[in-house]
């Protein structure tokens, strides 16, 4: 099942590295089952990130395919891929375009991270824009038993080595 993203702008009190405070508005991206959902979780990571009063502007979908982050990277960058099929009926090619949000330092790394986004990609397809996007930081829908599966692949792997050591001993 894919992610419905929601763009979600917050308008709250900042302090700059100046000392001072402003009004600034963040956009922030978080997946969600609905416009509800996707309120109440952005009240929820606001209250974590600040002690301040915050308004929250204004939710609306997103119209990404995909989110891929990577690590060393600060900025977020709104990939549109061009997806390639040749039309059967009328022998010509047919564009389709997704976006993909993907994280990179600049324009030159985002291109090389949409690429290897795409590397699975059986068809052909081309990058015909990449722009950075006013995102700020995202969050997707964790549930906490992304833990427990990772601590029970780590059990499940160290009982497996264990076996083959006792194995190699009686060999």
């Amino acid at each position: 099942m894919s992610a419905t993203w929601f763009e979600c702008k917050v308008k709250y009190k900042k302090t700059h590295e100046t000392g001072e405070q402003k009004m600034t508005t963040d956009t922030y991206l978080l997946d969600a089952v609905s416009y509800t959902e996707a309120e109440a979780r952005i009240s929820e990571e606001m209250t974590a990130y600040t002690s301040e009063d915050f308004r929250i502007m204004n939710i609306k979908v997103a119209n990404f395919s995909e989110v891929h982050p990577f690590e060393n990277s600060d900025r977020w960058f709104k990939s549109k891929v061009s997806l390639v099929a040749l039309d059967e009926e009328s022998g010509k090619e047919k564009k389709t375009n997704i976006y993909l949000l993907v994280q990179a330092n600049d324009v030159k790394e985002a291109f090389e991270n949409t690429t290897q986004a795409m590397e699975e990609t059986m068809g052909d397809y081309s990058i015909p824009s990449i722009t950075e996007s006013p995102i700020l930081d995202v969050f997707p829908y964790f549930t906490g038993e992304e833990e427990q599966l990772e601590k029970f692949n780590v059990l499940e792997s160290a009982e497996n080595e264990e076996k083959v050591v006792k194995e190699t001993e009686e060999v």
